[in-house]
């Protein structure tokens, strides 16, 4: 279930003695009571509803507030769907990765990139093989060299504890 975030005063919940109102079709009333505003609305069997508290006098216009709030949440839902999440795909190597897995690992790395998402490759470091980091490096940096043509590298090669990693991101075409 989609909910607005603000619910707008409706009806008797407006405190107002006057109010501008607009009509149900878009058409500017004016300022009158807020009882004879009631009344208008009430004859077309619709909601009076505050929509600028703030302005002098206070804005109201009569409409259907279910209808309203239903096609604000169809808004909220479509807008929703629209948004591409963003993930940071993980591909994990040693610093003395083979040259096949090294190939079928960078596929998969591209194959991520061309869906838009972020790839971070970690180099594993187990047991000694942490005092040789120039190793892992220079993997990283195959692999920043193979995947130049599409993408940028975001975050440079860099140590922590016993992983190195990079992050590389699709070029904006």
């Amino acid at each position: 279930m989609f909910y607005i975030k603000q619910e707008l005063p409706t009806n008797r919940q407006i405190k107002a003695k006057e109010v501008q109102l607009i009509g149900d079709n878009g058409e500017m009333v004016g300022v009158i009571s807020l009882e004879e505003a009631l009344e208008r609305a009430e004859e077309k069997n619709l909601d009076l509803v505050l929509v600028s508290p703030n302005a002098k006098p206070p804005v109201c216009k009569i409409m259907n507030y279910g209808k309203y709030k239903f096609e604000q949440a169809k808004k909220e839902k479509e807008a929703k769907k629209k948004q591409k999440v963003l993930e940071v795909k993980e591909i994990r190597v040693t610093p003395n990765i083979e040259e096949h897995d090294f190939s079928f690992k960078a596929k998969n790395a591209k194959k991520f990139l061309e869906e838009g998402n972020k790839v971070k490759i970690t180099v594993r470091f187990k047991g000694r093989e942490v005092n040789n980091a120039k190793a892992g490096e220079i993997v990283l940096k195959r692999f920043i060299e193979n995947l130049e043509e599409i993408s940028t590298v975001e975050k440079q090669p860099k140590l922590e504890g016993r992983n190195m990693f990079t992050i590389l991101a699709k070029k904006n075409a």
